[in-house]
């Protein structure tokens, strides 16, 4: 069993978000005792038809329940976004004879957005689930494999590179079928296709809207409209420039980061092409991955750490600038390379000198030997994640 870093807080409502296949379902038949959790899974066709036709119908059978019964899980709420009006009038009811912990997943904000969410606002605790983290995986971690094929929970516990790449390529047939075929959030399918793999191939880069419409052949709202969408299906985030202090030095546009390494690669369509340490996609990947580290640690130790990038006019660039609440900006170069030397922090040293605000330098590499250079900390990337990005409510790995 791999242990999960998100610690949910047993007897509280909670509202549990996160993309297909994270684990989510798995993590709550973990932490709650099946006697005495009634389970509605909105993925079943049946179940989904019967709360869909009579939204109602989950107070009768609520209040149905054995006394027993503690906790009610309804998994992917989604599927039917009216049950969180019901939700909440469960959650307010004065005459609750049995008070009862609700707990909700999602793996679209899409639909919650446009209804009823709002109302569980300060009635649910909202927690986000994500791909195993090195940590999580700890002995089983494997960095080259992380690169190609991702960590998701099904993924990892594949054996061989022909399951994990057939995997891979029906989740990204499985989220355009069921995450926007059937919600209906694009109105054609085959360029959206086009822009998946459009924006797969520019992941990690800074987002030229003009340049991918004329590449998938649709207008620029659209492909902004189209972003949107991974945003609201959790497949992926934009990273915004940072530009406090150095606004009139910077370029405003953000970059786009996609949840996994792997389902990138699918959606790019590059699985069956090699990663080999020491080039430029596998430096982009090693980046990528550790970025992705960073944006779960801090959701999982409840830091309100905000994430940007800087890159100047002239294409200097700071991979990660953390804005720390009470802290110093941590500056972050983040490096493939297995032998630091005073070259690589170059870009950290020109790029400090032009925020006029107090700052740490620390570069993240594969160097398995931490050190000091002209004051950036240089140190071994998982060393660094543990010691900057993991909280009080973190287990220390």
């Amino acid at each position: 069993m791999i242990f999960r870093h998100l610690n949910l807080p047993l007897g509280e409502n909670i509202l549990l978000l996160g993309p297909r296949a994270t684990g989510k379902s798995t993590l709550l038949r973990e932490c709650y005792d099946p006697a005495a959790t009634y389970w509605i899974d909105l993925l079943l066709p049946s179940i989904e038809d019967r709360f869909a036709r009579d939204p109602e119908r989950l107070i009768r059978e609520v209040n149905a329940l054995p006394s027993s019964v503690n906790t009610v899980v309804i998994d992917e709420i989604q599927k039917v976004p009216s049950l969180l009006d019901v939700v909440h009038a469960l959650i307010e009811a004065p005459d609750q004879k049995i008070k009862r912990q609700f707990v909700l997943t999602g793996s679209s904000a899409r639909k919650l957005k446009a209804g009823s969410a709002n109302l569980l606002a300060g009635r649910a605790l909202a927690y986000s689930l994500f791909p195993f983290t090195s940590f999580e995986l700890g002995p089983q971690f494997d960095l080259n494999s992380a690169l190609k094929y991702g960590t998701l929970p099904k993924v990892s516990q594949l054996k061989t590179e022909a399951s994990r790449r057939k995997t891979l390529e029906t989740y990204a047939l499985t989220y355009i079928n069921e995450e926007i075929r059937a919600e209906q959030a694009v109105r054609a399918l085959d360029p959206f296709r086009k822009f998946l793999q459009v924006a797969a191939q520019s992941n990690g880069k800074i987002v030229n809207f003009s340049a991918i419409a004329k590449d998938v052949h649709v207008d620029e709202k659209t492909v902004r409209k189209y972003f949107e969408v991974l945003e609201d299906t959790l497949i992926g985030f934009f990273l915004e420039s940072f530009h406090t202090s150095v606004r009139k030095k910077v370029g405003m546009a953000p970059k786009f980061y996609f949840f996994d390494t792997g389902v990138t690669r699918a959606l790019a369509r590059s699985l069956t092409l090699d990663l080999e340490a020491g080039t430029y996609s596998w430096g982009n990947a090693f980046e990528h991955f550790v970025i992705l580290e960073c944006k779960r640690l801090i959701s999982y130790s409840g830091n309100q750490f905000e994430l940007n990038f800087l890159r100047t006019y002239d294409d200097k660039e700071i991979d990660l600038v953390v804005q720390r609440p009470g802290k110093p900006l941590l500056l972050i170069e983040i490096k493939s390379s297995t032998e630091i030397k005073s070259e690589h922090i170059e870009t950290l040293l020109d790029l400090r000198n032009l925020i006029d605000m107090p700052s740490e330098c620390v570069l993240l590499s594969r160097d398995p030997v931490a050190q000091v250079i002209e004051g950036v900390r240089c140190l071994p990337w998982q060393q660094g994640l543990r010691e900057y990005f993991t909280g009080p409510d973190l287990p220390q790995f």
